[in-house]
C-alpha cells in the first residue's frame, strides 16, 4: 500500500514539474519540426509523427496521424511530400528516381557511406618491423567517381539501406589491375552474407572500359560492401578501382528531390535525371540551364562547373600527321590544332600553326602487301607474297605460304587495328584519335587530357601453324618493338583479351624505356584482342602538361595468323597430286626433306623446331637424359637416369616422383603486414611428356575442372612443368577461403638432366645449396619461353635431386635460404628435392658377404648392406645360404698325432748322430796330435795301446764346441774324411813295423 502511494505521489510531482517547464516554451511553427514515418508494424501500417528540428524546443506540434500504406511508392521524377502524404513532381533543377537513390556526385563522401581499413592481425614481419598503419587508406572521392586505395590494405566502402520490397543495386566501375582484389557482396542485419552475394568477385574491365554491375537486393536491411585488397609483392603500385553512378532501387519513397550536380541541369519539372552541359558552358548545383562562357577568352569541357581562361598556344596544342599516299607515292606533312582547341593565337607568347603540305616519300607497304596505285596497300592474293616493294609473286611449287602479319611501316592504320581515347572520369576524349601513324612508327596521340587512356587495338581471328608441321605447344607468337619517353608517371599496358571474355594485363612498363622488344607466346587457337594502353598520368589535370610524353611502337609482328598474308614461302611435302595442288600436311613430328619434298619423321630423341620444318636440321636433339614424346613436339624425362661414378655405373628411377610435387614456402609479409605464401607445383618427369603441374587463379571461384573443360579459356590457370602461385590465406584478410592469384609458368620446356652444374646456358650458383659428398645431386634443367620486362630471355628452373635414405616417399622440397621465394633475381629458380627416391638403384656392389663358422658340418653365409645404405630398390639382398663342411676337430687331432711322431723321431735321430759324432772327433783329434810330432818319426806307442775294436773310455777334450745344428750339418763329410785318414795311418804303421 505504501509503495503505490509513493509511486502516485512521484507521478503527480513529475507532471507538475513538466507542465511548468512546457508552459514556458514557445508554440511550434512549421519550420521548427519535420515529419517522419515510424517503422511498419505487422499489419503493414505506420504513423506519421512530427519530430523537432535539431536545436529547436517548442510545444504544440501536430499529433501523430496514420501514414500511407507501407507498399506505397512514387514514380520517377516525383517525391513523397510527407506533410500532405502525396506524390509531388520535382522542380526544375532537381531530379528523382521515385523508388531509387543515385549517387553520381563524388566531390565529397556522400552521407551514409563509411570507410573501414584493416590489415592482417600479425603485428610484425620476420624482420621484426611493425607494419605500416592503414589509417590513411580509404576510398577517395575524385569528383565524377570514387577511387580505391593503391596500397596493400583491405579497405571496405560500406552503405546500409532498408528496402520495403525487393530491389537492386547497380554501379559502373573500372577494374584494370589483377594485382588488386575487388569484391562486392551484401550482408543482412545479422551480418550474414545473402545468397545474392555468392558471386562476389568482380570481373576485370574489358578494353579499359567502364563496366556495369547489377546485383539483386532482398527486402529488409541490406549492408553493401565494396572491398579492395592490394597485393604488393614488389615496388609496383597497383592500379586503383574506380566506381561511379551507384544506384539503389527498391526504397519505399524519397522525401525530397536531388539537386543536379554542377555541370548538369534539368530544365523541366518532374525529371528523373539531369542533362550534361555542353562544351564552353557551365552550371552550378541545382541549375535549370547552362551558362555560356566567353568564346573569345574562355573555354570549358563538357560537364564543366566553371569556365577557364584560354592559354596562349604552344607546341603542346598541336600535332603532326601524315596524309595517305597519293598516286605519286608521296605523303603530305600536316599540322593541326588539338581538338577542341582551347588556346589563343592572339596572345604575346602564342605560336602559330606551321605551314602544312610538305611532301615526303611514302613508306613502302608492309611485307605481304603491295601498292595497287591507290593510297592504301592491298594484301597479296593467297599463295603469293611480296616484300612490300615488289609485286606479288606466287610461291614456288612444293612450297606453302607462311601466314601472319608484320607491320613496320605506318602510313595508315591497318584494317584490323583501331585506336581510341578513353577517360576514366568523363567522356570528353571520345571521338579523338588515341594513336597517330608517323612513317616508321606509330605513337600515342594528344588525347583530351593527361590522364586519358590512349588505346591501340589489334584483332586476330585465330592462330594456326603451318600444315606441314609445327609445335603443338606454341600456336603462334606476337612481337613488338617500342620505346617510351616520359617526364611524368606514365605507364604502358599490354593487355590480352581471349574470346571476348576478359581482358588481363600481361605486362606493363612505367616511366621512360629505351627501345626494346617484347614477345608473347600464343598457346592455343582462340580469338585474341591485343591492346596497348598508354596513360601519361593517373591524376586528373585541368590542362595538358605532359602532351610531349609519348610511346612509340616501331613494329608489330604476329606469326601463324588465320587470314593473314604470306610473309614467306617454305617447302612443304607434296603428295601424289598434280602441280598446283595444295600441300599435304606432314604428320606431327615430321620434317620436310629438302631434296624429295617428302615428309620424314624426326630421329628418336629429337623434337621438331616450332619455327622451322624444312630440312633435317629442324629436328633438334634432346638434352641429356631426355627423350622426345610421340609427336616429337617436346622433350621430357622418362624418370630414368644413369652415370658413371668411381668406375661404377649408377642407375636411377624417379617413377615414384612422377606425380605433382607441391611446395608452399613462407609465410612472407608485405609492407602493410599482409601474409602470403608462394605455392610451387612441380611435374618432374614421366607421364609421356604431358605437363601435369597446374596453378589456378580462384578470384572468380572457378574450379580447375571447369576451366579445363572449357579449353578456350586460358586466362585463369596455367599447365606446365613448374608453376608458381601467390596464396593469400583466409586468416590474413578475412576471406572465406584462401586466395590463389598471379599464377605463372616458370618451366615449360625440359632441357635435360645431368650431374653437371650448367646446361644450355643455365648455371647453378656454387653456394646455392650445400654440396653432397658421397653421391652427387642429379640436376633437372628447365626453361620458360615467356619473357618479361625483367627476364628478357625467359625464366630458368633447376631442380636438384638429392639422395636421403631417411626421407621416404615424396620427401622434402626446399628453396635456398638466401632466396626464400625460390629465386633471388626473379628469373632463375632453384629447388632442392631430398628423398630416398632420389637414391640410385641397388647393385651387387652395395652389399657384402659374411661367412660363418662351420658347426656340426654346416656353414652359413649372410649378406648385409654397406653402411650407410645409399641406394633404393634395384637388386634385392640375397637370402642366407647354408653349405656342408667338415669339422675342424678331426683335422686338429690328426695334426696333433703327426706332430708328436715327428718330434719323437727328431729327438731319436739327434741323439744317435750326436753319440757317433763324439767318437769320430776323438779319433780325429788323436790323429792330429800325432801328426804334429817330429818329421819322419812315428809317434811313440802308448804303453797301453788301444787295440782295434777297443773303446777308449778316456774323456775327450775339445778345443772349441759346436752347436747341435752345426754338428748335424758336418756329420756326413767328416765321417768320410776320418775314414780316409784312418786308412792311411794304418798303412804307414804297417810299413814301419
Amino acid at each position: 500500500m505504501g509503495l503505490f502511494c509513493w509511486t502516485g505521489c512521484f507521478a503527480l510531482c513529475l507532471q507538475l514539474v513538466l507542465g511548468t517547464a512546457l508552459s514556458s516554451l514557445p508554440a511550434c511553427n512549421e519550420g521548427d519540426y519535420h515529419y517522419e514515418y515510424t517503422e511498419c508494424d505487422s499489419t503493414g501500417s505506420r504513423w506519421r509523427v512530427a519530430i523537432p528540428n535539431t536545436g529547436k524546443q517548442c510545444v504544440g506540434m501536430p499529433d501523430p496521424v496514420k501514414g500511407r500504406d507501407c507498399t506505397f511508392s512514387c514514380d520517377s521524377g516525383q517525391f513523397l511530400d510527407i506533410k500532405s502524404q502525396s506524390c509531388t513532381e520535382c522542380a526544375a533543377g532537381t531530379y528523382s528516381l521515385g523508388t531509387g537513390i543515385k549517387f553520381d556526385e563524388w566531390d565529397e563522401m556522400p552521407s551514409g557511406f563509411s570507410n573501414v581499413a584493416t590489415f592482417m592481425e600479425s603485428t610484425a614481419d620476420f624482420s621484426g618491423n611493425r607494419p605500416d598503419s592503414c589509417d590513411n587508406s580509404s576510398w577517395i572521392p575524385r569528383g565524377n567517381y570514387i577511387e580505391s586505395n593503391q596500397d596493400d590494405c583491405t579497405v571496405s566502402l560500406i552503405y546500409a539501406v532498408h528496402l520495403k520490397k525487393a530491389g537492386s543495386v547497380s554501379f559502373d566501375y573500372q577494374y584494370l589491375d589483377n594485382n588488386i582484389f575487388f569484391e562486392f557482396f551484401i550482408q543482412n542485419d545479422q551480418c550474414q552474407e545473402t545468397s545474392s552475394a555468392s558471386d562476389k568477385w568482380v570481373k576485370l574491365s574489358e578494353n579499359s572500359e567502364w563496366m556495369h554491375h547489377v546485383v539483386s537486393l532482398k527486402s529488409g536491411t541490406n549492408i553493401l560492401y565494396w572491398r579492395t585488397t592490394g597485393i604488393l609483392l614488389g615496388s609496383k603500385v597497383v592500379k586503383p578501382v574506380l566506381i561511379k553512378n551507384i544506384t539503389i532501387e527498391g526504397v519505399a519513397y524519397t522525401s525530397e528531390c536531388f539537386p543536379c550536380k554542377p555541370g548538369t541541369y534539368s530544365d523541366t519539372p518532374g525529371s528523373s535525371s539531369c542533362k550534361i552541359c555542353s562544351r564552353n558552358t557551365y552550371s552550378d548545383k541545382g541549375a535549370r540551364d547552362c551558362i555560356g562562357c566567353n568564346p573569345e577568352t574562355q573555354y570549358s569541357d563538357e560537364g564543366a562547373s566553371r569556365c577557364l581562361d584560354r592559354p596562349p598556344c604552344s607546341d603542346k596544342d598541336m600535332f603532326q600527321i601524315h596524309t595517305p599516299c597519293d598516286n605519286e607515292g608521296k605523303t603530305h606533312i600536316m599540322y593541326k590544332w588539338i581538338e577542341p582547341k582551347i588556346c589563343r593565337e592572339d596572345l604575346v607568347d602564342a605560336i602559330k600553326l606551321p605551314a602544312s603540305g610538305k611532301k615526303e616519300n611514302c613508306p613502302p607497304c608492309n611485307p605481304g602487301f603491295y601498292s595497287n596505285g591507290t593510297s592504301a596497300c592491298s594484301p597479296c592474293p593467297f599463295g603469293t607474297l611480296s616484300d612490300g616493294i615488289q609485286v606479288c609473286k606466287p610461291c614456288a611449287a612444293g612450297t606453302e605460304p607462311i601466314l601472319g602479319f608484320e607491320y613496320k611501316w605506318w602510313n595508315i592504320l591497318p584494317a584490323n587495328m583501331k585506336t581510341s581515347c578513353f577517360n576514366v572520369g568523363n567522356l570528353k576524349c571520345e571521338g579523338m584519335n588515341g594513336w597517330e601513324v608517323a612513317g616508321d612508327h606509330v605513337q600515342s596521340g594528344a588525347g583530351g587530357s593527361d590522364n586519358d587512356y590512349l588505346l591501340l587495338n589489334l584483332h586476330i581471328p585465330g592462330f594456326k601453324p603451318p600444315t606441314s608441321g609445327g609445335n603443338g605447344a606454341e600456336m603462334g607468337r606476337i612481337t613488338f618493338v617500342f620505346e617510351t619517353i616520359c617526364t611524368a608517371d606514365c605507364v604502358l599496358y599490354f593487355m590480352v583479351d581471349v574470346n571476348k571474355k576478359t581482358t588481363s594485363v600481361v605486362e606493363s612498363w612505367g616511366g621512360s624505356r629505351e627501345k626494346q622488344s617484347y614477345t608473347h607466346i600464343i598457346p592455343r587457337n582462340s580469338t585474341y584482342m591485343f591492346t596497348w594502353a598508354f596513360q601519361r598520368t593517373n591524376r586528373a589535370q585541368d590542362s595538358r602538361r605532359y602532351v610531349n610524353d609519348v610511346v612509340k611502337i616501331y613494329s608489330i609482328s604476329a606469326t601463324n595468323v588465320m587470314d593473314g598474308v604470306a610473309l614467306s614461302c617454305l617447302p612443304c611435302a607434296m603428295g601424289s597430286q598434280q602441280f598446283g595442288s595444295s600441300c599435304v600436311p606432314c604428320p606431327a613430328g615430321h620434317y620436310i626433306d629438302k631434296e624429295s619434298s617428302t615428309c620424314k619423321e624426326c630421329p628418336p630423341n629429337t623434337y621438331l623446331s616450332p619455327h622451322q620444318v624444312n630440312g633435317k636440321e629442324a629436328c633438334i636433339t634432346c638434352g641429356p637424359a631426355s627423350k622426345s614424346n610421340k609427336d616429337h613436339s617436346a622433350c621430357y624425362s622418362d624418370c630414368n637416369f644413369s652415370y658413371m661414378h668411381e668406375n661404377q655405373s649408377l642407375m636411377y628411377n624417379f617413377m615414384n616422383l612422377s606425380s605433382v610435387g607441391t611446395l608452399i614456402n613462407g609465410p612472407s609479409f608485405t609492407s602493410k603486414g599482409t601474409k602470403y605464401f608462394h605455392l610451387f607445383n612441380i611435374s618432374l618427369c614421366g607421364n609421356g611428356g604431358e605437363k601435369m603441374a597446374v596453378c589456378t587463379d580462384n578470384i572468380t571461384d572457378v574450379t580447375t575442372k571447369e576451366m579445363e573443360a572449357e579449353a578456350e579459356d586460358v586466362s585463369n590457370f596455367v599447365k606446365t612443368f613448374v608453376c608458381q602461385s601467390t596464396i593469400i590465406p583466409s586468416d590474413s584478410r578475412g576471406f572465406r577461403t584462401a586466395l590463389s592469384s598471379q599464377s605463372v609458368s616458370i618451366a615449360d620446356a625440359f632441357l635435360g638432366a645431368t650431374i653437371d652444374r650448367s646446361l644450355d646456358g643455365v648455371t647453378i650458383k656454387p653456394d646455392i645449396f650445400t654440396s653432397q659428398k658421397k653421391i652427387p645431386d642429379i640436376n633437372f634443367f628447365y626453361k620458360s619461353s615467356a619473357a618479361t620486362s625483367s627476364c628478357e630471355k625467359g625464366r630458368a628452373t633447376v631442380i636438384s635431386m638429392r639422395c636421403d635414405p631417411t626421407k621416404s616417399g615424396q620427401g622434402d622440397i626446399s628453396v635456398p635460404r638466401q632466396c626464400p621465394a625460390g629465386t633471388c633475381d626473379g628469373c632463375n629458380f632453384y629447388f632442392l628435392w631430398e628423398t630416398a627416391e632420389a637414391c640410385p638403384l641397388c647393385t651387387e656392389n652395395d652389399y657384402q658377404k659374411l661367412e660363418g663358422a662351420c658347426k656340426k658340418g654346416h656353414q652359413e653365409t649372410h649378406y648385409v648392406w654397406n653402411e650407410p645404405k645409399l641406394c633404393m630398390r634395384g637388386v634385392s639382398l640375397p637370402d642366407k645360404r647354408t653349405a656342408a663342411c667338415e669339422s675342424i676337430d678331426f683335422w686338429l687331432k690328426v695334426g696333433a698325432g703327426v706332430g708328436a711322431f715327428v718330434a719323437v723321431l727328431l729327438v731319436a735321430l739327434t741323439c744317435y748322430f750326436w753319440k757317433k759324432n763324439q767318437k769320430l772327433e776323438y779319433k780325429y783329434s788323436k790323429l792330429i796330435m800325432t801328426a804334429n810330432s817330429k818329421e819322419c818319426e812315428l809317434p811313440a806307442p802308448d804303453s797301453c795301446a788301444i787295440m782295434e775294436g777297443e773303446d777308449n773310455d778316456d774323456d775327450v777334450v775339445y778345443s772349441s764346441k759346436q752347436s747341435l745344428l752345426e754338428k748335424l750339418k758336418s756329420l756326413a763329410t767328416k765321417e768320410k774324411e776320418h775314414s780316409f785318414e784312418s786308412v792311411q795311418l794304418k798303412s804307414s804303421r804297417t810299413q814301419n813295423i
